[in-house]
């Protein structure tokens, strides 16, 4: 099935679906609308940022945002990607899957600033290899 219209979902909308944001805006160009958002919008997390920036990824124009600010018609495949955490509920008709994966930060673990970037780049390489396989799946 080909899904014009894709929103990621996790709860702080700081990692893992900025990433697949950037992530799928890359592989896709303007053959897919690619949304994020979460429950509990903050900012996106620079350790992303730096693990997109490694595979030349754009990044200007991620942003936190609330789940309620997605219009419900505007999206047709909801994937959400949280693991340990209720991921937010988003209203309306779509497809949904989940990449479960864990949240990279770790924020209770005392990680050394490689550590992190390396939880990143493991969460970033899942997602992409996700992506390819959508890619796949969609004849794009």
């Amino acid at each position: 099935m080909k899904h014009r219209s894709l929103l990621f979902l996790c709860v702080a909308n700081s990692a893992r679906s900025q990433m697949a944001e950037a992530l799928a805006r890359h592989r896709f160009c303007d053959a897919v609308r690619v949304q994020s958002a979460g429950s509990a919008p903050g900012r996106v997390n620079p350790y992303a940022v730096r693990a997109l920036a490694e595979l030349g990824v754009d990044t200007s124009a991620l942003h936190s945002k609330h789940v309620d600010t997605i219009d419900p018609a505007s999206v047709d495949l909801v994937i959400t990607l949280c693991a340990e955490e209720s991921c937010p509920l988003f209203l309306g008709d779509a497809e949904r899957v989940s990449w479960a994966m864990p949240d990279p930060d770790r924020k209770d673990e005392p990680l050394a600033d490689e550590q992190r970037l390396e939880n990143f780049r493991v969460a970033r390489d899942a997602i992409d290899a996700q992506l390819e396989a959508l890619a796949r799946s969609m004849d794009l």
